[in-house]
């Protein structure tokens, strides 16, 4: 009888640049991703034009939102590890995104948080434990390893490219609640995707071999656990305040947590490199703290601050524009930068992961540097230019795939095997942190500009971006000085 490891063996011994087996989790993420970024697009806008809330408090009920989305990857990595496995966790998560959507389609004036809280559920069981498994498809130390995690991505990217422009469009154009209800199809549509296909994953994903017959009930009290927590997410994702407390906990208890599973690895390499794992994990922190001001001031800019002319040729929504260009960008280069990066690795002259980071961040202020122009293209109604707006994503697009393909990658080449989801947990937790921060700047920014004129507005919101961009470039510059320290603690990984 052929054992895990045996047929594990046999998928990673693929041939060619790509195993099947990533197309398959590739076109899963695809709609669970349009469900996912369809959703997001929606959340700021509808919050203060459906929900009538305040353009500050709308910016921390995004960033408190998409924090606990982020926050529970952890909580279902560790879940996956331990009881459900990465299989069981991600139809049980999809699931509760259905039903999340489902609700929200049924009235989401009225139902706005208790859908977004199955929602908060789901995302934490279904998006770790994807990623995971697209890590094992490869052995360690396989050169191929992110070039597969690019394509991913641009899986990724397609799911929201589409629902990140179709949603929105469709929801201030035709009916919210038509909105919500393609994302609820449209998560229908991955899970289906997972289940005819999951067969061919071999033992990738199965449940932890040391949940016997006899302890089939831990996985029991996980469903049942994750249902009876809805409420008291509801209660929390409604108040920003009560996010904080939250934000206050989880991270140092997660560290506490890591730092005693690293202290019982024996080998001081395999301790060395989740060190290594975690400065990486504390830089994305700030990457995402920037860069995610896409579902939240920059929803809100593009609402009031744009004009609709793209290239002098195409009339489109600056909204779907904001939601969707940084997607299109990553599927139009996510696959040549992987196809480059294994290119240069045979050439031995790739950029080693640190330096990837640090290339991230530089990127990455270059784009709100080009925010910033946008003033300097305004009319009398201060109305900007969208052509300069979407070179701003383009520029932050570089950056992003620098930066967050090559960590999906990382945390599974630095972290033992039995460590795998909740580190993959750990780096969804610092995205966590990212939207709580960034939450937290685009409510100043936005408050800064309350009561002002059009013309304010967009000195405040430029000027913001401006700073923001000076932060992301100091940040790549002082990772990129420190590489060679994080180079000697990830020993062979690359």
């Amino acid at each position: 009888m052929e054992t895990r490891d045996q047929a594990l063996a046999k998928i990673q011994n693929f041939e060619g640049k790509y195993p099947k087996q990533l197309w398959y989790l590739f076109f899963s993420e695809m709609w669970e991703r349009f469900s996912f970024y369809g959703m997001r697009g929606m959340l700021t806008f509808f919050m203060v034009h459906q929900l009538m809330m305040k353009e500050d408090v709308a910016n921390l009920q995004y960033g408190a939102t998409q924090a606990f989305v982020y926050a529970f990857t952890f909580i279902g990595g560790f879940f996956a590890d331990k009881i459900l496995g990465f299989r069981k966790s991600l139809f049980w998560g999809g699931i509760l995104m259905i039903v999340g959507s489902i609700i929200l389609a049924i009235d989401p004036h009225q139902y706005f948080f208790l859908g977004i809280s199955f929602t908060v559920i789901g995302t934490g069981f279904f998006k770790p434990n994807i990623s995971t498994m697209v890590g094992q498809l490869y052995k360690d130390g396989d050169a191929r390893t992110d070039a597969g995690f690019s394509l991913f991505y641009s899986g990724i990217n397609i799911g929201a490219l589409l629902g990140g422009y179709a949603c929105v469009a469709i929801g201030k154009g035709y009916s919210w609640n038509l909105a919500f209800g393609l994302a609820a199809v449209v998560m229908s549509i991955s899970l289906l995707t997972f289940l005819f296909t999951r067969k061919y994953m071999g033992p990738i994903g199965l449940q932890p071999e040391t949940i016997t017959a006899n302890k089939k009930w831990y996985e029991y009290v996980t469903y049942l656990g994750s249902l009876i927590a809805i409420p008291l997410i509801m209660a929390m994702v409604s108040k920003p305040a009560y996010t904080d407390w939250f934000m206050y906990i989880i991270g140092p208890v997660a560290l506490v947590y890591i730092l005693i599973e690293i202290l019982k690895l024996k080998l001081k390499a395999e301790r060395e490199k989740m060190y290594a794992a975690l400065i990486f994990i504390v830089f994305s922190i700030f990457f995402w703290a920037f860069f995610e001001q896409s579902g939240g001031s920059l929803s809100l800019f593009a609402a009031d601050h744009l004009n609709s002319s793209l290239l002098g040729i195409f009339k489109l929504d600056p909204n779907g524009v904001n939601n969707s260009s940084n997607s299109f960008f990553v599927i139009l280069f996510s696959p040549i930068i992987g196809l480059i990066w294994i290119w240069l690795n045979k050439r031995k002259i790739e950029p080693n992961t640190v330096n990837k980071f640090g290339l991230g961040f530089l990127f990455l202020g270059a784009s709100f540097v080009i925010l910033y122009l946008c003033k300097f293209t305004a009319n009398a109604k201060a109305i900007a230019s969208l052509d300069v707006f979407t070179l701003a994503y383009f520029v932050m697009t570089l950056g992003e795939l620098c930066l967050s393909p090559i960590g999906l990658s990382i945390m599974t080449k630095l972290s033992p095997k039995h460590l795998q989801g909740v580190m993959m947990g750990m780096w969804f937790l610092a995205s966590a942190y990212g939207q709580y921060v960034a939450g937290i700047l685009g409510a100043g920014i936005a408050q800064a500009s309350d009561h002002a004129s059009p013309a304010q507005k967009l000195e405040t919101y430029t000027s913001g971006y401006l700073q923001l961009g000076y932060f992301a470039l100091a940040a790549g510059v002082v990772l990129i000085a420190i590489s060679f320290i994080v180079k000697k603690l990830m020993h062979e990984v690359r």
